[in-house]
């Protein structure tokens, strides 16, 4: 049974955007931007800092990078380029990976294979001699799944970037749905590594946002980092610029209970975790409609 009544969504909805950064119910710190534009700007800069940092400390970075948003890749290639800053000491593990029915890796010219947009937006924009080597590259595929856990859990990462979707998830850790394997919280803390169906309303959201509505186009499975490689990093940043897709769980996550319908809602138990919203995905509209009435008293 949810632990969320429509009372409590609905008071959580209603809270002007304005007031949510500073709200004295909130459990996770949030920070508001412009746009994509300023959104992409901030993660490229802070995540080439974190590069700098590192290097000038001597350490290896070890970092979980997404495929999304999209508007931070082109201005940290630029910056990474401009400031000739190596990323020779740097390990990028890939969070996630859209597979076909199959579980097999999709074609590296689908639009939906994480593995060619990042090779073609993360990585080969950058000049050669300043590039994440190749063998410091994990990405995640089914055949590599057992590897990179290994890895994760011998040495976790120090930050995380990433997004969240349309029901919190976060990399791939959907919402399950199965009704013959429900999970409790404590099961979807301790995930691990794992291939899985993509749930109905994340094919649609996929198919909406970027194929035209194309519903057999989206890959229907996907391989994913667990909560538990996501929440043993030290830092964890995720941002959002998708506007009314992920307003509410952003609602849900900042003010609701630890809940398996909402995996980010375990963000609340990590100690240091920043969201990044633009303004339209702090918005919602049930708070600009006071007069809305959903029968909950």
């Amino acid at each position: 049974m949810p632990s969320i009544s429509r009372a409590q969504l609905v008071d959580w909805c209603r809270v002007p955007a304005e007031e949510l950064t500073e709200h004295p119910d909130r459990r996770i710190a949030l920070r508001l931007c412009r746009d994509s534009a300023e959104m992409g700007r901030i993660m490229a800069r802070e995540l080439v800092d974190a590069i700098t940092t590192a290097a000038a400390e001597g350490r290896r970075l070890r970092t979980i990078i997404p495929c999304g948003p999209s508007s931070w890749y082109a201005p940290f290639t630029e910056l990474v380029n401009r400031e000739r800053v190596s990323m020779a000491h740097v390990d990028v593990f890939h969070m996630d990976e859209c597979l076909d029915w199959e579980g097999r890796a999709l074609p590296l010219a689908h639009p939906y294979s994480f593995r060619g947009f990042m090779q073609r937006y993360f990585y080969d924009p950058v000049d050669a001699e300043l590039r994440v080597p190749e063998a410091q590259r994990r990405w995640l595929e089914p055949a590599t799944a057992d590897r990179v856990a290994a890895e994760l859990a011998d040495e976790p990462a120090e930050l995380v970037y990433g997004g969240w979707g349309q029901d919190g998830h976060v990399a791939y850790n959907q919402a399950r749905r199965n009704p013959f394997s429900p999970l409790t919280v404590d099961e979807l803390r301790r995930s691990s590594v794992r291939v899985q169906d993509n749930n109905v309303d994340t094919v649609i959201a996929l198919g909406q946002r970027l194929l035209g509505g194309a519903f057999p186009l989206v890959p229907p499975m996907s391989v994913t980092l667990g909560l538990r490689e996501i929440l043993a990093a030290r830092s964890i940043r995720l941002f959002s610029d998708t506007g009314a897709w992920k307003q509410t769980a952003l609602r849900v996550a900042l003010f609701g209970p630890v809940d398996v319908e909402y995996p980010m809602t375990l963000l609340q138990e990590h100690p240091d975790v920043l969201l990044t919203a633009t303004l339209d995905t702090a918005e919602h509209p049930i708070s600009r409609h006071p007069e809305w009435d959903f029968g909950t008293g």
